[in-house]
């Protein structure tokens, strides 16, 4: 019939595709659809894939919810190297024990970094507190490169502290990190989130006309233990996991260390026992896909942060629709399997919420660039 137009908007309704931004939260399956289908221009970061085409006089509006999972991960082989060269073919994804299509997959290599170091500067660190600066400089000399990479550092005791805004100079991170002092409770689970809702869910965008794709991570320094928090764990492992932030977690914890160990490859997890604090440290890391150290040395993480930065710099996206969907904010379990190759093993989140996307952000995010 003339004159009638039916335009469909395309809404990313799910909180688990990872980011709050339309731009970021569409960009990985765009990537991999360029590479499954013919090269596509990116579209235009003015215009946000759920936003719907003007509408004329008269005009009908059908808007239709797309249920799109993205999962990002990273494949190690058995002596935990990267594997950086599997194609689609290889991968079988699952939604809580239901094979599922795969809608979008590409391999995603040297992407900017947007970092949040989160310390702890409880009474319960204090004798640690030095380890904690010292281990938190290193990594962010070991990681950002300049131009490329940026950092925000958040301290938390009684509450979460945002001490230095997003920034590509390390040295300027240092310089607040070493001016840190210890005292008060702790309060993690609001830091995780708070961190996650306000500053990584809109990270400084990176320079020039490319599509806004960074890789958002955590880096966790405390012995775990939370005595103040508003926030439950599970809320700041949901948020983490609704704006696709990958946490490492350090534990300052001394108990249960075996000083007598010396291979440099096992060093970075001395602990012959965990503690309920170290336990909480490792469910943190696991559910966002992250790994958790135990080090008793700051000398015991340089390994471990060379390969942080080479695993967020060489990872996979995987997208699909999950059949039978339904908006019941119940958790959903997701795996991955590589069936012909028994030895490589998977390291990504665990699952997602099948919520709305609604995270709070800030009305001005710190760092934004535009």
């Amino acid at each position: 019939m003339r004159g009638i137009l039916i335009s469909a908007a395309l809404t990313a309704a799910l909180l688990f595709t990872g980011a709050s931004d339309p731009a970021q939260q569409s960009s990985s399956a765009l990537s991999g659809k360029r590479q499954d289908a013919a090269q596509q221009p990116a579209p235009p970061q003015s215009r946000p894939p759920e936003e719907a085409p003007l509408q004329q006089p008269g005009q009908s509006k059908i808007t239709q919810t797309v249920n799109l999972v993205d999962v990002l991960f990273t494949v190690l082989n058995r002596r935990n190297k990267l594997v950086p060269d599997l194609e689609k073919g290889d991968f079988k994804i699952f939604d809580d024990k239901s094979a599922q299509a795969i809608r979008y997959f590409s391999r995603q290599t040297d992407l900017p970094l947007r970092i949040g170091l989160l310390m702890d500067t409880s009474n319960s660190i204090r004798d640690r507190l030095k380890f904690e600066q010292d281990a938190a400089t290193a990594f962010l000399f070991s990681v950002i490169r300049h131009n490329k990479d940026q950092a925000f550092v958040m301290t938390f005791d009684d509450e979460p502290a945002l001490i230095q805004s997003f920034t590509d100079d390390a040295g300027r991170l240092r310089d607040e990190i070493v001016k840190t002092r210890a005292g008060g409770g702790t309060a993690v689970y609001d830091a995780i989130y708070d961190a996650c809702a306000k500053e990584l869910s809109h990270p400084p965008r990176p320079p020039g006309d490319q599509p806004d794709v960074v890789r958002r991570v955590m880096i966790l320094i405390s012995d775990g233990e939370d005595n103040l928090s508003n926030h439950t764990r599970s809320e700041a492992i949901e948020m983490a996991q609704r704006t696709s932030v990958v946490i490492y977690t350090i534990s300052t914890s001394t108990q249960w260390i075996q000083l007598s160990q010396t291979d440099p490859e096992k060093a970075a997890n001395r602990k012959t026992h965990l503690t309920d604090g170290d336990k909480i440290l490792q469910d943190v890391a696991e559910e966002t896909g992250g790994r958790a150290f135990y080090p008793y040395h700051v000398d015991d993480l340089d390994q471990s942060f060379q390969d942080i930065g080479d695993e967020l710099r060489n990872q996979y996206s995987i997208a699909y629709m999950p059949t039978n969907y339904v908006l019941d904010g119940k958790y959903h379990r997701i795996r991955i399997e590589i069936p012909d190759h028994k030895g490589y093993q998977v390291r990504a989140r665990r699952g997602y919420f099948a919520k709305a996307n609604n995270i709070p952000t800030n009305s001005s995010p710190s760092g934004s660039t535009k």
